[in-house]
């Protein structure tokens, strides 16, 4: 059979390797999931056991179409029989059959954010801690950071630098607080992400003959995206990987992002040292953007130290050099993006959906908002409210959840009086401190008569009694009904149909028609079939874990005919024909906590390349010369990532006084969209005993109105200049011609430096 049919050489030297340890370096767009797919069903063409395959994802989205794209090759069937998914999924999985070895239900629960953040909320109010201090957001990344580092809650507790940067930051007790947590979610039945990675990591050290079953049976391991993998992910691998060290990774150092969570670029780098047979494939060529958007790319990422080098290269057209604008303001640039988007789409006759603008923060949005609103220009900010975290949504997934898992609870107090059945808080009160005095969850007590609060009779244990019922009664049909008939029983016979069905405002029926659009899902899903076990029904328990395990890029289908908004790490692994990169200015982008190591100004960077290489045929950067910030107006540089990339491949932006214009479309339409010059006008006067050196040459004085302005002249090699950020210098040669002239500046504190005369804002001494 032949499987590397439309691979280039080094494609299919990749994918045509069979054992040993080996790292595929796939640059941006280099087919990377083509190599992938394609040696997985060259494995199972030479007679590997698709179930001995294990291969995993950071999206489920990312696994299914492995999937889809193995089965037109090998078959579907046999496709289906490789253990295919995102970690948490996987080991999800792996757990539920293990889970008695750690004293846990094979049922139990998996804790969304959400969730674990309101434990989290309970414990810190349990211990009588004041909640503006201990921050159940900030306490949850700390935990989550602890179990990623596989750190348990004695650890923690036991570790003095921990303990010590706990105390130095005023909040001594967050190592009590994760006990509780921990020991709630337990009681719960409940895991949470982190811990499906982190139990998972216990099982494998704890159990000798749990690790050598799993290595016996993952012959083969694949990893994507491996230079996003945190210490939990890098040790499993490492241990099942270790018996026969047949072990596959793919991915891209210079797109790794996400330390922030946890991400190690360390793993990537150090994989020869830990693998020393393994064999290197290098992915270069890119077949998603032009030879601009790749070469300036290049340019940028040359200058981190922390990488695997390698020469990304296309054979694609030149393309369009690189825009530059220059805004006024943050909402003059949501208007220049908004108008350049119109006078594309005519011009190219492009679609909505063929248009990004990534940002480094979430807060950056409301400009762009704004502007497209004003011309009607549909959107969608991708990674904001899911479907699934809806509260209506969430409503009934909680009785699902309860149904399969009653110690769930979360889940129970969501949901005790909800439609409104007369269980009030005080009853909810008695419940919860005798749950706590013989620690267990909220179901126990009412199921043992030896646990009922004495102060809780008559109407109140009734009410809670008949809810009790109404639950068990579910819970008769988990094994034998598919997940839509059980589904929307509980959705009529909890009467949240009918209660949301009242509702007749908009907001009410909108309600309703997501219940609705949650059942028809339901309903898809169960009607899908196993090819392995045609017979088998899709149950309730199979539907919980599918939904829990869902991810942002999951719950997007891409397919709506919007302008997408995102930040840049939600970009990751998408592509677009036209992308904007915006508010690129020092202390934004890159970040001001990112300047003060190396290393988080190389993610920074990597950050930035991430950005650039979204875009198929072209790019636009942007930046604004004021912003306001915690409320204040503050005056900005552009940021060093534009100063990085080669002038061959920019259009960089001209000067003038005039603000920008109203943008007139009819007008536009049939010409070629440029950057609205503006003026300086803005930029801050220069100092006492300091000359502003001007960032344009030869245009109209802003403040006389006639005449030129100071010119580059100014600047000569010797002279002593300031720069806002790199302190004194001094100028060593000058190149190029006005306005574009570069200097190369020597500064004490910061090295040697070439810079754009008409970005620097140098001060001349």
């Amino acid at each position: 059979m032949e499987t590397f049919e439309g691979l280039n050489d080094a494609q299919k030297a990749a994918a045509g390797h069979i054992e040993g340890p080996m790292m595929v370096v796939a640059g941006a767009g280099s087919g990377k999931t083509r190599v992938l797919t394609q040696r997985i069903a060259h494995l199972i063409d030479q007679g590997v056991d698709p179930f001995s395959i294990l291969a995993l994802t950071f999206t489920n989205k990312a696994a299914r179409e492995m999937k889809s794209r193995i089965g037109n090759i090998v078959g579907e069937a046999e496709a289906r029989n490789i253990w295919m998914g995102t970690f948490h999924s996987v080991f999800a999985r792996i757990l539920r059959i293990e889970s008695e070895r750690i004293n846990y239900p094979s049922n139990f629960t998996i804790y969304d954010t959400q969730d674990s953040r309101s434990v989290i909320k309970d414990v810190i109010k349990s211990l009588g801690l004041d909640d503006k201090l201990y921050k159940p957001n900030s306490i949850h990344g700390r935990i989550s950071g602890a179990k990623n580092n596989l750190i348990g809650p004695q650890d923690y507790a036991a570790n003095p630098d921990i303990m010590g940067e706990d105390q130095q930051a005023g909040r001594p007790r967050i190592g009590e607080i994760y006990a509780g947590y921990n020991q709630r979610l337990h009681r719960s039945g409940a895991m949470d992400f982190d811990d499906l990675l982190f139990k998972t990591n216990v099982l494998l050290r704890d159990f000798p003959d749990l690790l050598h079953k799993y290595q016996q049976k993952f012959a083969f391991l694949l990893v994507d995206e491996y230079q996003d993998t945190n210490f939990a992910q890098y040790l499993i691998i490492r241990q099942l990987s270790a018996a026969r060290e047949n072990v596959c990774v793919v991915g891209d150092d210079a797109q790794s992002i996400y330390s922030f969570r946890g991400a190690n670029i360390q793993n990537i780098l150090n994989f020869q040292r830990d693998y020393p047979d393994c064999v290197v494939y290098k992915l270069e060529q890119n077949y998603r953007s032009t030879k601009t958007i790749v070469e300036a790319a290049n340019a940028v990422i040359a200058k981190n130290q922390d990488q695997i080098r390698k020469e990304v290269w296309t054979g694609n057209d030149q393309g369009e050099k690189i825009d530059v604008h220059r805004a006024l303001s943050d909402n003059d640039e949501g208007s220049h993006v908004a108008d350049g988007i119109l006078v594309t789409r005519s011009r190219e006759q492009a679609q909505h959906q063929d248009f990004a603008i990534l940002y480094r923060t979430n807060a950056q949005s409301r400009a762009f908002e704004e502007q497209l609103r004003k011309r009607n220009i549909p959107y969608r900010i991708y990674g904001g409210l899911s479907f699934y975290q809806r509260k209506e949504i969430k409503d009934l997934i909680a009785y699902f959840r309860l149904t399969a898992n009653p110690a769930d609870d979360e889940s129970f107090k969501r949901v005790v009086n909800y439609p409104a059945r007369g269980i009030g808080k005080t009853t909810m009160d008695r419940l919860t401190l005798a749950a706590a005095k013989h620690d267990c969850s909220l179901w126990d007590v009412l199921q043992d008569p030896f646990k009922k609060p004495e102060d809780l009779k008559g109407a109140a244990w009734g009410k809670l009694q008949d809810f009790s019922v109404m639950i068990s009664g579910f819970a008769t049909r988990l094994e034998t009904a598919s997940a839509f008939d059980l589904g929307h029983h509980i959705a009529q016979h909890t009467n949240l149909l009918r209660e949301l069905y009242k509702d007749k405002t908009p907001e009410g029926v909108a309600r309703y028609e997501n219940i609705e659009e949650l059942l028809a899902g339901m309903k898809e899903f169960s009607d899908e079939t196993d090819p392995a076990n045609p017979d088998a029904v899709r149950t309730m328990g199979d539907f919980l874990v599918d939904v829990a395990l869902l991810t942002d890029a999951d719950q997007d289908d891409g397919d709506d005919n919007k302008v997408s908004l995102m930040t840049i790490h939600a970009a990751k692994g998408l592509e677009y024909p036209y992308v904007y990169v915006v508010g690129l200015e020092e202390n934004l982008f890159p970040s001001q906590m990112a300047l003060n190591t190396r290393e988080d100004l190389e993610e920074e960077r990597r950050l930035f390349y991430v950005a650039l290489t979204r875009a198929e045929k072209k790019a636009t950067l942007s930046y604004a010369l004021t912003r306001y910030r915690w409320g204040q107006l503050i005056q900005n540089e552009p940021s060093r990532f534009i100063e990085e990339i080669d002038e061959q491949f920019l259009n960089l932006p001209s000067v003038s006084a005039r603000k920008p214009e109203p943008f007139d479309f009819n007008s536009a339409r049939n010409s070629f969209y440029k950057p609205m010059p503006i003026g300086p006008s803005s930029i801050t006067p220069p100092k006492p005993g300091m000359k502003k050196v001007s960032s344009s040459s030869g245009e109209s004085n802003p403040t006389s109105g006639k005449g030129p302005s100071a010119s580059f002249g100014d600047i000569a090699p010797g002279v002593e200049v300031k720069h806002a950020r790199f302190g004194k210098g001094k100028v060593l040669k000058l190149e190029g011609q006005e306005p574009n002239v570069k200097a190369t500046v020597f500064f004490p504190s910061a090295g040697q430096k070439q810079l754009l005369l008409k970005f620097a804002k140098l001060d001349v001494l």
